[in-house]
């Protein structure tokens, strides 16, 4: 399942706190694609996150928008 969400805070590790627009946050750590091309994400960026079917707390951003 994909979902957007707003980055709020950056933990150490390549691991971001993401609010969803469903409003509950998560923890997600980066695509290792998006780490081998080094993209950045900030805090306030928009990004898309992939959740495990299970709604799990823990998501992989895969696109910064």
């Amino acid at each position: 399942m994909t979902v957007e969400g707003t980055v709020v805070e950056a933990l150490p590790g390549a691991t971001f706190r993401v609010k969803l627009d469903d409003e509950r946050e998560i923890l997600a750590y980066i695509a290792g694609k998006m780490r081998m091309r080094r993209i950045r994400i900030l805090p306030g960026d928009k990004v898309k996150i992939e959740l495990p079917d299970s709604g799990g707390e823990r998501g992989r951003i895969t696109w910064r928008l």
